[in-house]
């Protein structure tokens, strides 16, 4: 498979300078921070700020949304859902992605096809998922469950560093 031919479908990412990536290192702290705070923080006027963050909202590069806490909501149960695939991988992926429980779907290269995180209210309600729904996908051949024990680190900080060379 040639790796060239998968990139050019794929648009260029946009160019962000050091006044974005600030005024998105500030909304990932608080996405509620009110843009004269960010302003401050930046050296940009508010009218800037909004004007920045309403761009690298159009444009897709942020999203400012509400993220709740699975347990505090009565989602007990979590799991990563690792998917080996027989034919074509999207019409797995567009069925896995359709299911309400399942909140990151990824195609992958090495040992699993597909990998999907899961929340569920408990393990009746994973069992059920996975053995009477993901299981009858047509394409899915195998799966391997991993049940989330204790979360260590869940963070929104990507994309605020400039990019590396190496």
């Amino acid at each position: 498979m040639n790796t060239d031919e998968n990139h050019r479908d794929r648009p260029a990412p946009p160019v962000l300078d050091d006044l974005s990536r600030a005024i998105i290192a500030q909304l990932q702290e608080d996405g509620r921070r009110a843009y004269a705070t960010i302003g401050k923080a930046v050296g940009l006027s508010e009218a800037a700020v909004r004007q920045r963050v309403q761009r690298l909202s159009d444009s897709g590069v942020i999203q400012i949304v509400a993220v709740s806490d699975p347990l505090q909501v009565g989602l007990l149960r979590q799991a990563m859902v690792a998917i080996t695939v027989d034919g074509p991988l999207e019409p797995v992926a567009d069925a896995l992605a359709a299911m309400a429980e399942i909140d990151y779907v990824v195609l992958c290269a090495g040992r699993y096809d597909v990998l999907c995180e899961v929340v569920c209210v408990d393990d009746a309600a994973l069992l059920e998922l996975i053995s009477n729904r993901i299981r009858l996908v047509p394409g899915v051949r195998t799966t391997e469950v991993m049940v989330y024990l204790k979360l260590r680190k869940q963070s929104y900080q990507w994309g605020v560093h400039p990019q590396r060379n190496p």
